[in-house]
């Protein structure tokens, strides 16, 4: 694993994924969402609420979503799921230029591939002041509700796109959505929360860092990471 800036001059398709990755997670967005969850779970299962977080992170582990656990385990609609979940403030996305710029000048095209939905993510892209910055996001109804780690997830993505692994790049803030891109060819880099965050909603095995040879490169400023490749 290597925490400094590598050169990706072979890099074509820039590959990006939304929540916790194009926004700091400090700005706790995504715990807005989170508590969503929580809360959607209680109503599906009957449980009381530390009973339901423990049931999502559970499914959120083993699943790769904690709809895809509630899909399979529950037979939930996902569209109310997803139109539920993320009825959110986006307000504490805070513009920023500086990330906008540094990708906008990446050479090649620039997609999204997040386990969220598209109306969530434009509006996260709004905030960010990036509205027109992504050719496409792929999101997980683009996955057919497979989502990020499992292979098939990735090979939609792949074939739609007709993006050849070996000269693509992905980013992302969990190590585990890194193990198919670095067996497909891709360049990976984990995008981490900065030293010391902690958070009660945030389990440790989501902010993990891993040291395996699927995470190539570890930052915990996105911007600074792209502008020393440009």
């Amino acid at each position: 694993m290597n925490t400094s800036a590598p050169r990706f001059d072979h890099v074509t398709d820039w590959v990006f994924d939304l929540d916790n990755t194009l926004y700091p997670r400090e700005c706790n967005l995504f715990a807005q969402v989170d508590i969503r969850i929580t809360h959607y779970v209680m109503d599906v299962t009957k449980l009381e609420f530390d009973a339901a977080r423990t049931l999502q992170k559970q499914y959120y582990r083993d699943f790769g979503t904690t709809l895809n656990g509630l899909m399979i385990q529950h037979q939930i609609d996902p569209d109310h799921f997803l139109n539920t979940v993320h009825a959110i403030d986006y307000t504490p996305v805070m513009p920023h230029p500086e990330l906008i710029a540094a990708i906008r000048d990446l050479p090649g095209r620039k997609l999204i591939l997040t386990n969220g939905d598209t109306g969530h993510a434009r509006s996260v892209l709004r905030q960010l002041g990036g509205d027109d910055l992504f050719e496409h996001v792929h999101d997980i109804r683009a996955m057919t509700f497979v989502p990020k780690p499992h292979r098939e997830a990735y090979d939609g993505f792949f074939a739609r796109y007709d993006i050849d692994p070996s000269r693509a790049a992905m980013f992302d803030d969990l190590e585990k959505n890194l193990v198919v891109p670095h067996e497909t060819g891709m360049a990976t880099v984990q995008v981490v929360a900065g030293e010391g965050f902690v958070h009660e909603q945030v389990e440790a095995w989501e902010l993990d860092q891993a040291a395996g040879p699927h995470v190539q490169h570890v930052t915990a400023d996105l911007a600074g990471f792209l502008r020393n490749l440009t």
